[in-house]
């Protein structure tokens, strides 16, 4: 009990260190790491796969920097593309995944300027040319030009680094300082951010960062819709493009809850018709669709060079990113190591315009725990009193069931459940109920052993220390049933082998028989010589002592048919074997001397067991029980064989011979023994003609048994000197 209260201490223990990491009030490395794996084990597991074909990434490749130029490509062409995009193929947005942060002087406009402000300000010719050429060779106003009034959406980058710049232009905040005001909810924050040319950022239609999350593992898996900077809050590159598509519909925070609650976290921002799930910093879940092309991706150079097929752009969203290694925008994810940046971005558009990114909402913290805290002390409570396979296997339950219930809420609700705490304080349960058992109990087993060991047989140790503060070697009186088994004429085998090969005799011989009592559940007391004795019910009680004596005793003598074979195959004498079995009153404990003690039976119910044993030769039998074992088992099939005295007892006492158990005795067997039971009801009758035909019959069936034979000849000497009225059945002679 005290190691049982111990157990379930520590697994309480256990229990809390997971809630507190569910909690938030620390983190465990190794569990957030597994969250991670199992996380995006998940997603790739139920990613839909295939193309979407509604976006479209033009991607400035290798290929493009080959056949164009390098990047930045100039406005003026920048221009024309997207003029192509809109009025040739009929694309439906484009947003940008790159920055154009830098003036355009590629035309040599810079140059111009310089000559105009300077040397030749005063030449007319000059300046009435330069005045014509100046808005041909303007690329950034020519680039502000062609996206102006058009659904363009520009990408820019914020930053956090100490003494942050602040660089270009970034569009107006879509929700302004004080819209969360008492909400604390824990913002992206940044410092600076890197912006587009001013001219260019306004003339777009709108404009969203495109800072991901970037996990402690370095693996990117969420996006902030909503980032602070200068206490304003800004869209992410996505968001607004959802947005453009939807005619700039405003944001609108949801909450499950109203902000004098004790809960207020931030769950989802109603924009239009979508809802769109974001945990407590409002970043959403990236919803992969596949590993890396799974967006159709075209060249921008094919685009630029008009190798792009009528329709195949109309009504698509552009995305214009890079994949070319040097411009440095690729991103470990779970999908791929090396994942293109814009392609996240088509993902979760996707994902938002199919309502298909999941959610983890603040309250998941809540469910965490009170999910824990009631597996926890289920295990804790349940584990130290399994078996360790019974508990291996609720374990193993356990986790099937918490991996279910993670699927089912992950498929069915789409909302990640963290899953490692759950999993790890499983088997941290598990574990720490097995280390403690085999470290702590194991010990405490060993020392029982050295304790009790020299009087218990080992394979009752294991059962008695589970709970030693149960049994006591002090002696007492219980109701057991002891065995006694011995070779007959095993003086004269004996005297017919050599040391070597009657030590090998004995030796198999007592293997053997010792291991059928074991199996029976039995005590062995000791070996004297050939004989065994054995006995039920002490050190550990057990209710069917008498039945599992019986049973012992049945498959010894089947042992024993075996063991001839064996024994003939050696050229070595078969031998026979007598067993007595007895059930009754009996004192059990640790008896003998100072010298030497022992844990055994004694009593009276004892030496009758004994003397059961020896009465086998005289009876030609296997096996005999005394009247306590025989109205114990009640399946067993028995055959009373005589009333006899002996010593030691003045009354005289019933012995039986046991057959087998019910269902397996075969049905000739059965017939002679209700035939000799006919026989010994004449005997005692003293019937001498009707028990000398009844004998007359036994002995035809069964010549040579020696129980027959016995009392035919009792008959004929009682018939020439009957023993009168009085006489009641009873052997006139004693045992010994």
């Amino acid at each position: 009990m005290k190691q049982h209260i111990v157990r379930i201490a520590l697994g309480l223990v256990v229990v809390l260190v997971f809630i507190g990491h569910a909690a938030t009030f620390y983190q465990l490395g190794i569990v957030a790491q597994l969250d991670h794996i199992i996380y995006d084990a998940r997603l790739k597991l139920t990613m839909p796969r295939g193309i979407d074909e509604r976006i479209v990434i033009l991607d400035v490749d290798e290929k493009s920097l080959q056949e164009v130029a390098r990047w930045p490509w100039p406005r003026d062409l920048m221009a024309r593309l997207i003029t192509d995009l809109f009025d040739v193929h009929q694309v439906a947005l484009v947003a940008f995944d790159v920055v154009f942060a830098e003036p355009d002087y590629s035309s040599g406009i810079k140059r111009l300027d310089e000559l105009a402000g300077k040397e030749l300000r005063q030449v007319p010719e000059f300046v009435s040319t330069y005045q014509k050429l100046r808005p041909q060779l303007d690329n950034d106003a020519l680039f502000a030009q062609a996206i102006k009034g058009r659904p363009v959406v520009l990408g820019y980058y914020l930053n956090s680094d100490e003494g942050a710049s602040k660089i270009g232009a970034i569009p107006e905040p879509v929700l302004v300082r004080g819209t969360f005001a008492g909400r604390n909810i824990p913002f992206t924050s940044w410092a600076g951010y890197g912006g587009n040319l001013p001219q260019i950022q306004k003339a777009a239609a709108s404009g969203g960062h495109f800072n991901p999350v970037v996990d402690f593992d370095g693996v990117v898996r969420r996006v902030p819709m909503l980032a602070e900077y200068g206490g304003d809050f800004y869209e992410s590159l996505s968001l607004a493009v959802i947005r453009t598509l939807l005619g700039f519909p405003k944001i609108e925070p949801g909450y499950s809850s109203d902000a004098n609650s004790s809960y207020a976290g931030l769950e989802w921002l109603k924009v239009g018709p979508l809802t769109i799930p974001v945990d407590e910093s409002a970043s959403a879940l990236i919803p992969y669709r596949g590993p890396k092309f799974s967006f159709r991706y075209i060249s921008l150079s094919d685009v630029v060079s008009g190798r792009v097929p009528a329709g195949l752009l109309k009504g698509k969203i552009a995305l214009i990113g890079t994949t070319a290694p040097g411009l440095l925008d690729l991103r470990s994810t779970p999908v791929d190591s090396v994942y293109p940046g814009v392609e996240m971005h088509a993902n979760l558009i996707g994902g938002m315009l199919d309502r298909a990114i999941k959610q983890k909402p603040a309250y998941i913290v809540g469910a965490e725990v009170i999910l824990l805290l009631i597996g926890g002390i289920t295990l804790a409570l349940l584990l130290p009193i399994l078996s360790p396979l019974r508990a291996m296997l609720v374990s193993i339950v356990g986790m099937a069931l918490i991996v279910g219930l993670d699927i089912a809420v992950w498929t069915e609700m789409g909302t990640v459940l963290p899953l490692a705490s759950s999993l790890l304080m499983t088997v941290a349960i598990f574990t720490i109920n097995m280390a403690y058992g085999y470290f702590v109990e194991s010990r405490s087993k060993r020392q029982f052993t050295e304790l009790f060991g020299q009087y218990v047989p080992p394979e009752l140790v294991d059962k008695m220390a589970k709970d030693p503060e149960k049994y006591s070697m002090e002696g007492r009186s219980e109701q057991l049933t002891v065995l006694f088994s011995d070779i007959v004429g095993f003086t004269s085998i004996s005297e017919a082998l050599n040391p070597k090969d009657l030590s090998a005799f004995i030796n198999e011989y007592l293997t053997s028989m010792s291991l059928a009592i074991r199996e029976h559940r039995g005590t062995l007391d000791k070996y004297i010589g050939d004989a065994i004795m054995a006995f039920w019910g002490a050190p550990v009680d057990d209710a069917e002592h008498a039945r599992q004596g019986a049973l012992a005793a049945l498959a010894m003598q089947a042992r024993l048919l075996e063991i001839n074979v064996t024994i003939v195959s050696r050229g070595w004498p078969p031998i026979r074997i007598g067993i007595g079995v007895n059930s009754g009153t009996m004192s059990v404990g640790d008896m003998g001397s100072k010298v030497r003690r022992a844990y055994t039976v004694m009593g009276d119910a004892v030496n009758l067991a004994s003397r059961l044993e020896g009465l086998t030769r005289e009876y030609g039998v296997g096996i005999i029980v005394g009247q306590g074992t025989r109205d114990l088992v009640g399946d067993g099939v028995f055959r009373e064989l005589d009333k006899v005295k002996v010593k030691g007892k003045d009354e005289p006492v019933a012995i039986f011979e046991l057959v087998g158990m019910a269902g397996a005795v075969d049905k000739a067997l059965l017939e002679e023994i209700e035939l000799w039971q006919k026989c010994l009801r004449h005997y005692r009758a003293q019937e001498w003609d009707e028990a000398e035909l009844a004998l007359s019959n036994l002995s035809r069936i069964n010549p040579n048994h020696k129980l027959y034979k016995e009392f035919t000849a009792r008959v004929a000497m009682l018939r020439a000197a009957p023993p009168g009225a009085a006489w009641d059945g009873v052997t006139a002679f004693k045992t010994k």
